[in-house]
């Protein structure tokens, strides 16, 4: 059956036809929301003929799918942010374990001037000890 009606110009018509004579209690395409909002309009299910069982069940597996991939998104999305902490955790050892090169490097010098000091101090010592004998054997002899 076709029905008509008279409708001003201004306002946009909607077509709406069925091939079978069953009354228009299936909803629409319209009528069934974005499954998946957060997934892009050309991977969202396409809504089922519902008269169909083949297509419920594709309806279904294609929900299924979309489901898993939001999930394994998501799950991309973690280990991302996991990536970018054990990144942040890498670069700070990397750091850490260049100044603690740096350090070793430094208490290596500085163990070698300590030494050099040491043996410039005995040497030292040596010489005076040296003086002394000379100087009292002088203080002796005179």
């Amino acid at each position: 059956m076709i029905s008509t009606a008279r409708v001003p110009a201004d306002k946009p018509v909607r077509i709406a036809f069925s091939l079978n004579d069953a009354p228009d209690d299936t909803p629409s395409e319209d009528a069934i929301p974005l499954v998946f909002p957060e997934l892009e309009q050309q991977l969202q299910p396409l809504p089922p003929c519902h008269d169909s069982v083949e297509s419920m069940q594709v309806f279904k597996q294609h929900c299924q799918i979309a489901e898993e991939y939001h999930e394994v998104k998501k799950e991309i999305a973690l280990l991302e942010e996991r990536k970018k902490e054990l990144i942040a955790k890498l670069d700070q050892a990397e750091k850490e374990k260049l100044d603690a090169a740096q350090l070793v490097r430094e208490f290596e010098a500085l163990t070698e001037e300590n030494r050099t000091l040491k043996m410039a101090q005995s040497q030292c010592v040596e010489q005076l000890e040296k003086l002394r004998i000379q100087y009292q054997k002088r203080q002796g002899s005179s």
